[in-house]
């Protein structure tokens, strides 16, 4: 006997106001489709542009001002009304506290008024589980979490239990590209921008450093990379004195080469150990988070995919990135 429900997610932990709506068909608790209502998503990019990064109070404040809006457009795109909604979900963290507590805040709200139930989200987890959206992937496989905040490689058991076998020690990749983009004057976000100028550059150009790359583990590093650019930035500042446009793409292609390095290498080693702990098992890696999005990233993954055997998948752009489908599944 097949049961549909309709589930809401909220997504406020860091600077994209997002609400998704889904429906579930259920056989005997176990999910046999999904299908995507509505996925709305406001994005704070002109408010925070002027400081080369994220202001914690600013995207609070923009999250309480877009979250009702949100929600009402969501409903609208779904063609359904709130008494549709059987379940609200809600990122509960981790995050920025102040739009946590905005998201969570509404969604108890929400709640306790309509009598819904509610569930908090791990953001992490939302992530770990989004390709299985869009496809049928059978527990265990591997999973690189790569966003501005968070880069680990993640083995997902099954839905509520995960394996962390490695990760960044200190800068996750999605902030050294915002970052790189700020030195650069690239604007915000720099990851998008410097993704643009890197397919016009040479990435031999420049030889960046791949921090942790001689050790036999799954962990990364790459404050220390983002350190060498600002360095070769200010060098070439001072041979150039105004950066010009093709020395800009140059610096870029390079950068993100080493970042791509970086994470192949790494992945690599945790490929190896995903197939002496299941050795009769499928292989399967996937690549989520914002830095997902990436196109280059996703080309290099797939080859490399090929050569070691593995099933690659990677969500749509549109779920890599922050969204609140992802928390409603």
């Amino acid at each position: 006997m097949f049961k549909k429900i309709n589930i809401l997610g909220i997504e406020t932990s860091c600077d994209d106001t997002a609400i998704g709506i889904i429906n579930l068909i259920l056989d005997k608790k176990k999910i046999k489709e999904t299908k995507i209502l509505s996925s709305l998503v406001i994005n704070q990019n002109k408010l925070h542009k002027k400081y080369g990064g994220i202001v914690p109070e600013i995207a609070a404040r923009a999250h309480l001002e877009n979250i009702d809006y949100c929600m009402i457009e969501a409903l609208k795109e779904a063609n359904i009304k709130l008494k549709d909604i059987e379940l609200i979900c809600v990122t509960s963290g981790p995050g920025l506290i102040g739009g946590l507590i905005t998201g969570v805040s509404y969604a108890k709200g929400l709640s306790y008024y309509n009598s819904k139930k509610l569930i908090g989200v791990n953001h992490l987890s939302a992530h770990v589980l989004s390709p299985r959206i869009k496809n049928k992937i059978n527990f265990p496989y591997l999973t690189l979490l790569i966003s501005g905040g968070h880069c680990q490689f993640i083995i997902v058991k099954d839905e509520n239990s995960f394996e962390r076998i490695g990760g960044t020690l200190d800068d996750a990749p999605g902030e050294t590209f915002d970052k790189i983009g700020k030195v650069l004057n690239l604007g915000f976000p720099g990851g998008p921008e410097i993704e643009k100028l890197a397919k016009k550059g040479n990435p031999e150009k420049f030889n960046f450093p791949r921090p942790l790359s001689k050790i036999n583990d799954c962990n990364m590093s790459f404050s220390g990379l983002k350190t060498a650019v600002r360095n070769k930035f200010n060098e070439m500042l001072q041979i150039e004195k105004n950066i010009s446009i093709d020395t800009k793409k140059d610096i870029c292609a390079s950068f993100q080469k080493s970042v791509i390095d970086i994470l192949e290498i790494k992945t690599k080693i945790a490929m190896q150990i995903f197939e002496k702990k299941y050795k009769k098992e499928k292989k399967v890696l996937s690549i989520v988070g914002g830095v997902a999005a990436n196109y280059q990233i996703r080309k290099v993954f797939d080859k490399l995919c090929n050569e070691k055997n593995f099933k690659f998948y990677v969500p749509p752009a549109e779920i890599c990135t922050d969204n609140g489908v992802m928390i409603a599944y």
